[in-house]
């Protein structure tokens, strides 16, 4: 058996990057609370982290080949901001009511999904999410560059998501937002593995055992809490669990992808490519039209699927040609 390599979670990038939105389609897909699949069906939220994780990776690339705070922000305003101007705007202006709505809260919404900072309105959050993790990540990797002990800094924000779920004072002024805070770690671990990736570091392949022992574990314990006391826990507490059932996975599926058919692979990066554009669109101009008729799960899947890949690429390249990056 080969060893493990960090670089393959560069190679097979757009490939993880597809597992990551299917399974994030699964999580969005309606199910009974008392479906066997339940459990699992949740867990499919772990494709959240599984972006946040390779997107810090592509960011210490980036930053390494231009250290420029002046470039990096063009590159991913340029990446992110086009298409969810267009798909907040869609969304958001249809459903104002001019009569008694805020036009200042409208434009909030439509440009930084200002509500989900103040209220927690999570239609769209990984947008203001990844924006604001975006607007930080320079000033990390400049620290890490600078002083390597900063690649540290990961652990304090996983103390920070026990203080705000557990102290008082600061859960009362930010609780409302946990789901952003407790995806604070695993994005800048992402940055961290980068310069492993870089480095072409490996793992010798007998840790392969080790990788499958940490995912059963995670998984299995993810999968009992959401199918067994769903609602009974902090949330943040399970995400904290995802971090190793992030890392063990995406590597683990990076050993998949090595073995599985071209046509697969290049399947799998396609929806990689349009994976944002898929994210934006699927649950509410989708997915919204489809539940109503009660066709159930893996139909309602299967189907959101079908209609939402045609649009996702349309806007994808709508983008491309409006704003090349």
């Amino acid at each position: 058996m080969k060893d493990i390599a960090w670089k393959d979670l560069s190679r097979y990038r757009g490939e993880l990057m597809g597992a990551a939105i299917f399974f994030i389609v699964l999580f969005h897909a309606p199910l009974a609370r008392t479906d066997a699949f339940f459990g699992l069906r949740r867990c499919g939220n772990i494709g959240v982290d599984m972006f946040l994780f390779l997107s810090g990776i592509g960011l210490w690339f980036s930053w390494v080949k231009t250290p420029s705070f002046r470039q990096f922000y063009k590159r991913r305003l340029l990446r992110i901001f086009p298409a969810w101007l267009i798909v907040a705007s869609l969304y958001y202006i249809p459903r104002f009511n001019w009569q008694t709505g805020s036009v200042i809260d409208l434009i909030g919404d439509i440009t930084i999904n200002w509500d989900f900072w103040l209220h927690d309105e999570g239609t769209f959050w990984y947008i203001p999410a990844i924006m604001m993790l975006y607007l930080w990540a320079p000033l990390y990797m400049w620290l890490v560059r600078k002083s390597p002990t900063y690649r540290w800094l990961p652990v304090l924000m996983m103390v920070w998501c026990i203080c705000v779920q557990w102290v008082t004072p600061i859960h009362q002024a930010v609780g409302h937002i946990e789901i952003f805070w407790s995806r604070l770690p695993i994005f800048f671990l992402g940055i961290n593995v980068g310069e492993w990736v870089r480095q072409d570091r490996r793992m010798e392949s007998p840790a392969i055992w080790l990788l499958v022992v940490t995912f059963l574990a995670t998984a299995s314990a993810c999968i009992y809490l959401e199918q067994v006391k769903h609602g009974r826990f902090p949330l943040f507490a399970e995400r904290m669990i995802y971090i190793p059932l992030t890392v063990s996975m995406l590597l683990l599926l990076c050993e998949l992808f090595s073995r599985t058919p071209q046509w697969f692979n290049k399947a799998s990066a396609f929806l990689g490519t349009i994976s944002l554009e898929l994210y934006l669109l699927h649950a509410h101009f989708v997915m919204a039209y489809i539940t109503p008729y009660h066709l159930g799960y893996w139909p309602t899947v299967l189907l959101t699927l079908v209609a939402a890949i045609p649009l996702a690429w349309l806007l994808h390249q709508l983008v491309k040609r409006i704003m090349p990056v």
